[in-house]
């Protein structure tokens, strides 16, 4: 059952790594909802997890900070489904998209020149905005 989760082709992290909370999930289901814990709190201790270089754990802290709580475990709840077992499966696909978008490396933005052509338009346009604002002026009658 304990499978090993797929981050990244080159980043995998072991399901022991993984602990899971479980607990009465709120709104509609009538007895249901009252008695089967179906929801579900995925934790993830990024500090001391042997699977994360240096680098991306601090990667993961600046970007999902906010996530992270006070002991350093980042904390993913699902409770959308009936089945606690979905709701797992749920917790752990946002799980990954998480880290995943995390550790990507944003490209530095690379300055363009503005054309010549869009210079010379925002110019004209400023120039007819300036002459249709004069015209609003008061008339002088002689």
């Amino acid at each position: 059952m304990e499978q090993n989760v797929r981050i990244t082709t080159h980043l995998v992290v072991p399901a022991s790594e993984l602990r899971f909370r479980f607990s009465r999930s709120g709104g509609a289901g009538g007895q249901h909802v009252n008695k089967v814990s179906t929801r579900v709190e995925l934790l993830f201790d990024v500090q001391n997890s042997p699977s994360l270089t240096d680098q991306q754990k601090r990667r993961i802290l600046a970007r999902l900070g906010s996530r992270v709580g006070d002991d350093g475990y980042l904390t993913i709840t699902s409770q959308e489904s009936r089945s606690q077992w979905r709701n797992r499966e749920l917790a752990i696909e946002r799980f990954v998209s998480l880290i995943a978008r995390a550790l990507r490396v944003i490209p530095p933005r690379i300055a363009t020149k503005v054309t010549k052509a869009s210079r010379e338009r925002r110019l004209r346009k400023k120039s007819l905005d300036s002459r249709k604002k004069k015209g609003r002026g008061s008339v002088e009658i002689e």
